[in-house]
């Protein structure tokens, strides 16, 4: 009979470095290290995934490269294993040699009859192994449930992890636009304090996903853990009545003993949060620095425009008649222009749009289309923001740009630098940059641009206001 020493070193032999069980189906590769079949396929299978271009693997243990075409049963291994579990069904007493068919209580381990009439196990409780096996499988299978339970929480709590790394991403992406959306189209002053709110804001990133990661490694640990003392229990409850029973009191209390470590909650909520237009009130002063008094040109008015006494309000209403027939009067659609007109340097100015519903606001050309060919477009000539019911804000680019917009301007502030070819919008509501159109070359005067809708009346304040 084979002793404890030499039992031990044979199921060394025959575990599996992997799973850390008895091989099932071993097979050796080129190093001459033997796994289960199962387990180097999904070793190799896992690094595909995340290395597609591997063609050679190193092995577990020895870190020899390989190639799967190496995989070669390992017969002989496998006669061994199964030489092992027969052994297992075959437990006898180490000291006299029977049978272990009685299992002691008080010291929770298995017994001959020799043993149970010897002065070690006087007195002791002892039960048959077949009646002391039900109870200690019920025990077992308890240990499981609730393992599982754990198991299960864990893999929630990971997915969960993982939510919110893809949360914090996201709103990591979204706040770093808005910063640099914000900041991108402001003064050369403001360029250094961008850079240093991305910076902090990918430090706050950074240390949030550290720790997020930090959590989801550890989940996955204890999920590896818990897997474990699964399988261990399952294969107790699946083996031999000896088997289940051999420090089955020790198994039980470290598998009672498992908790799941739980992260500490960790809150998203941003703390690198920079409003450019509170921070920044200046800008504001700096374009009406550029201030022009701008008034509407009633020559170049569309039929059912209607005009203030001062120039300075247009309203859509009802076709105007006997208005005087000229070229430079918009027939296609209801458009007009500003009387002032802009060849050089940087001029500004505003429009108070109010809570309309619709307004194309900008600059265009002296000379642009007015009747039925009329194309607001920059090649055309056009460059100018829009309101309409069906799109939101956009922007009269070709294609369309959509502006998305987190606040209602109620007041439109139209910058023009001649020299740079730089036409600009501002929500000046809030002090925010709304569009710039990429840089022109303005080969003609510009003129402020309005086309009215209905219910939505448009007015220009004076630059006093």
């Amino acid at each position: 009979m084979a002793s404890t020493t030499t039992t031990r070193k044979m199921r060394e032999e025959a575990t599996c470095s992997i799973c850390l069980h008895l091989m099932s189906k071993p097979v050796s590769i080129s190093c001459g290290h033997s796994y289960c079949h199962s387990c180097i396929v999904n070793f190799f299978e896992n690094l595909c995934r995340m290395q597609p271009w591997l063609e050679t693997f190193s092995c577990p243990q020895c870190r020899v490269p390989f190639k799967m075409s190496s995989l070669r049963p390992n017969v002989q291994l496998g006669g061994l294993i199964e030489a092992i579990k027969e052994m297992d069904q075959e437990m006898s007493c180490e000291e006299h040699g029977e049978k272990l068919h009685l299992f002691c209580e008080n010291e929770g381990k298995l017994i001959c009859w020799r043993c149970d009439r010897g002065p070690q196990h006087r007195g002791h409780a002892t039960t048959l192994v077949e009646d002391a096996c039900q109870g200690y499988k019920e025990e077992l299978q308890k240990a499981v449930t609730q393992l599982k339970q754990l198991e299960e929480e864990c893999m929630k709590l990971k997915m969960f992890t993982a939510k919110q790394i893809t949360e914090w991403n996201e709103k990591i992406e979204i706040q770093k636009q808005k910063i640099q959306s914000d900041f991108k189209n402001l003064q050369r002053f403001l360029h250094e304090e961008e850079k240093s709110y991305l910076w902090k804001l990918e430090k706050e990133k950074e240390q949030t996903l550290r720790r997020l990661r930090d959590n989801k490694v550890h989940l996955e640990q204890q999920s590896h853990e818990l897997q474990s003392h699964i399988l261990e229990l399952e294969n107790k409850c699946q083996g031999s009545a000896q088997n289940l029973l051999q420090d089955v009191k020790d198994t039980l209390s470290r598998s009672w003993a498992v908790k799941l470590d739980k992260p500490e909650p960790l809150s998203l909520d941003l703390h690198t949060v920079c409003n450019v237009s509170e921070r920044y009130f200046d800008v504001k002063k700096i374009l009406r620095s550029h201030q022009v008094s701008v008034t509407l040109d009633p020559d170049t008015a569309h039929y059912e425009l209607v005009l203030s006494e001062d120039r300075r309000q247009v309203t859509r209403g009802s076709p105007q008649e006997n208005l005087e027939s000229s070229s430079r009067r918009f027939s296609a659609l209801p458009c007009i222009l500003g009387c002032e007109g802009f060849t050089s340097g940087k001029h500004y100015f505003e429009v108070d749009v109010g809570e309309g519903t619709g307004w194309d606001l900008g600059v265009c050309m002296e000379n642009v289309q007015r009747d039925t060919g009329l194309v607001q477009t920059p090649q055309s000539g056009f460059w100018a923001i829009r309101l309409c019911k069906k799109k939101g804000y956009v922007a009269l680019t070709s294609p369309l740009t959509s502006l998305q917009l987190r606040e209602q301007p109620l007041v439109v502030g139209i910058f023009l630098d001649c020299e740079a070819g730089v036409v600009s919008f501002y929500n000046m509501t809030t002090g925010s940059h709304i569009f710039t159109f990429p840089k022109a070359s303005f080969s003609d005067t510009l003129r402020p641009y309005f086309q009215v809708y209905q219910y939505s009346p448009l007015f220009l304040p004076p630059p006093d206001e």
